[in-house]
């Protein structure tokens, strides 16, 4: 297939609004772009692992095995769930307050790191995705590893995109705490559907 080809079908895939989009803008609304700009770096190292993987084979064995499959998924949905929830419980904070409270970009980047590894769905998608672009007369995994970082900086952009958009909507100070409020439900309330569709979702043989 074209590169043309390639790079439509990645950005249309980039733009589609995944965990990795609800993380950074939950990010985004309990810290600010700082711990947005983060959970972006994060997610794109955990995106970076999955490259790898696939480029290693390691993808192959996660989709070839029930039980890598299952452990893998359920540790991935299990953890969007348990952040959605934790933003779901948060108390509103005075807006003009200091805040302390918040985990810091630091643990934004690690955080995001981790949804993103444990995201199997990302997995078998480089997986499945990234071979119908590989031309056999060259080496395999340099080419794999090219086209993975393609589709990993393209969803970091977008992500990027989406924490400046989500800290806008709160520069504001009219109306500032129901603002973040609404965002910040939204984003726990689909970081909990999330996890659930990627816990439901079945493997296929």
């Amino acid at each position: 297939m074209s590169v043309l080809t390639f790079l439509v079908a990645a950005v249309v895939l980039a733009i589609t609004p995944g965990p990795g989009i609800a993380y950074v803008v939950a990010r985004t609304v309990a810290g600010g772009r700082a711990e947005g700009l983060a959970s972006c770096f994060g997610t794109a190292v955990g995106g970076m692992l999955h490259v790898l993987a696939a480029a290693t084979g390691l993808s192959l064995l996660v989709a070839q095995s029930a039980v890598a499959f299952t452990v893998v998924k359920y540790a991935g949905a299990l953890y969007l769930v348990y952040l959605g929830v934790r933003l779901l419980l948060q108390k509103d904070r005075d807006p003009r307050s200091v805040s302390v409270a918040a985990p810091g970009p630091r643990r934004a980047l690690l955080d995001g790191v981790v949804v993103e590894a444990l995201n199997v769905k990302t997995a078998l998608f480089f997986l499945a995705f990234l071979p119908q672009f590989v031309r056999a007369s060259e080496p395999v995994i340099p080419q794999l590893v090219l086209l993975g970082t393609i589709c990993v900086v393209l969803n970091t952009l977008v992500d990027v995109v989406a924490v400046f958009s989500s800290a806008r909507l709160l520069a504001s100070h009219a109306a500032r705490a129901a603002r973040a409020r609404l965002l910040r439900r939204a984003s726990g309330a689909t970081m909990v559907a999330l996890g659930t569709f990627l816990a439901l979702a079945k493997r296929e043989a």
